[in-house]
């Protein structure tokens, strides 16, 4: 799964040739969980948007506002609560780092994951609007994908990272669903990095920078992740 990711640097995300662009401020963000708020790109015909949207997608027909954090590469074409919105609203989800964690019973020690050159990359996502009366929700989710190398002695799934040459066909509304599908592999384990981080990462209510600087393991410690 991922479960909490990183914007560091908002002021890298480039706009200027979006017909829409988010109406609040981007600060840089550490610790960005479920439920919060996140910047989503997508593509409404001719136009592109960036968008700010609720992460956890509830579907359109859903009783309530229980939402979905992530979406199984696997699965994703089959299972009712992302079908559809797999097939007409998919968006591309910024970041620059993100969050897995190795457990061992109750123990779990956080790691931060971010490309080697330390850049921002996209997550591949899908998104749906929810309605009840006069309340509206946007919200996305993450699709996921099984570990790579690097991930694979951590945890056992990791978020799709689509490199930018597949932005384009990943928003095009005309790609087929199968040329879709084969976008959602595991991002090369080469171009990636990873170093064992705080367990302050847990606390949704922590978001600075500290959260982000290697820390020695320490498997000796058993916390709860909420």
């Amino acid at each position: 799964m991922c479960g909490r990711f990183t914007l560091r640097h908002p002021s890298r995300l480039k706009f200027d040739h979006f017909n829409r662009s988010p109406s609040l401020p981007l600060v840089p963000r550490y610790n960005i969980a479920p439920s919060q708020n996140i910047v989503a790109i997508l593509q409404r015909r001719d136009e592109r948007e960036a968008a700010l949207m609720q992460w956890g997608l509830i579907p359109s027909w859903s009783k309530d506002a229980k939402g979905f954090i992530n979406a199984r590469s696997e699965t994703i074409t089959g299972k009712p609560s992302f079908s559809e919105s797999f097939q007409t609203r998919r968006c591309l989800i910024p970041a620059d780092g993100f969050y897995e964690w190795q457990r061992s019973g109750k123990i779990a020690q956080p790691y931060y994951f971010q490309l080697r050159e330390e850049m921002p990359f996209t997550f591949a996502g899908i998104w749906d609007e929810w309605s009840n009366g006069e309340q509206t929700i946007t919200s996305c989710a993450i699709i996921t994908t099984s570990a790579n190398e690097l991930l694979a002695t951590i945890h056992d799934r990791m978020p799709v990272i689509l490199p930018a040459e597949s932005h384009d066909e990943w928003l095009n509304d005309e790609v087929s669903s199968v040329k879709l599908e084969s976008l959602l592999m595991p991002f090369p384990a080469r171009e990636m990095i990873r170093h064992a981080v705080s367990y302050d990462v847990n606390h949704t209510k922590i978001d600075d920078e500290h959260l982000v600087l290697p820390v020695e393991p320490n498997i000796g410690v058993t916390l709860s992740l909420f």
